[in-house]
């Protein structure tokens, strides 16, 4: 690892060990937090601004990096060394296009073996297995579009709603960035009150 991100992981270390404030927090205590960064960061690649995203990728690093103090301080069995190796394996075991022998393309192919090897492992036995709850509805309608293969039945306005994020889908556009891309153009158009 980068002698950087060391320095990160033992100034977490320190923190949690003698900072009242670190100490006390628990993976639930700071769930909120790991959403908000994430939506931050969200914004900040929503406006394109490279300053503002480097910073919020730290402030979204910080979470996983104290998640992972907490889980080593308490014993959860896990440690940032284990996160870290985690997602390198599964990056390597999910791109044999790039650590193993198969030919690829496309991008489309590429999503293809991802898709393949994500279901290979995780084995799910129903579509909405693996979708968060807290999901926002557009993202999760989003996702259950792309496992369910069936027609959206109904008149209702649900339906009507998910047949626009199915059309979205269709379109190769996210309907999450397209809805929010419409909002602020509304909030900009409308006149001041």
């Amino acid at each position: 690892m980068s002698q950087e991100f060391d320095r990160l992981v033992e100034v977490m270390r320190r923190l949690r060990a003698e900072c009242p404030w670190t100490r006390e927090q628990t993976h639930e205590s700071l769930r909120r937090y790991v959403i908000e960064e994430a939506y931050e960061t969200a914004e900040a690649i929503d406006l394109r601004d490279s300053d503002h995203l480097r910073e919020e990728l730290g402030d979204l690093l910080m979470q996983v990096v104290i998640h992972a103090a907490i889980a080593e301080s308490d014993d959860e069995g896990w440690t940032t060394d284990d996160v870290v190796r985690g997602i390198a394996d599964k990056l390597i075991h999910r791109s044999p296009h790039v650590f193993g022998d198969v030919t690829v393309s496309s991008a489309a192919e590429v999503d293809a073996i991802w898709q393949r090897l994500k279901a290979e492992r995780k084995q799910r036995t129903h579509p909405l297995e693996g979708i968060p709850a807290d999901l926002p509805a557009l993202m999760a309608a989003d996702k259950v579009l792309g496992r369910v293969d069936a027609p959206v039945e109904g008149d209702d306005l649900g339906a009507r709603l998910l047949r626009l994020v199915a059309e979205a889908r269709s379109a190769g556009v996210d309907p999450e960035v397209e809805l929010r891309a419409a909002i602020r153009r509304h909030a900009d158009d409308a006149p001041s009150s």
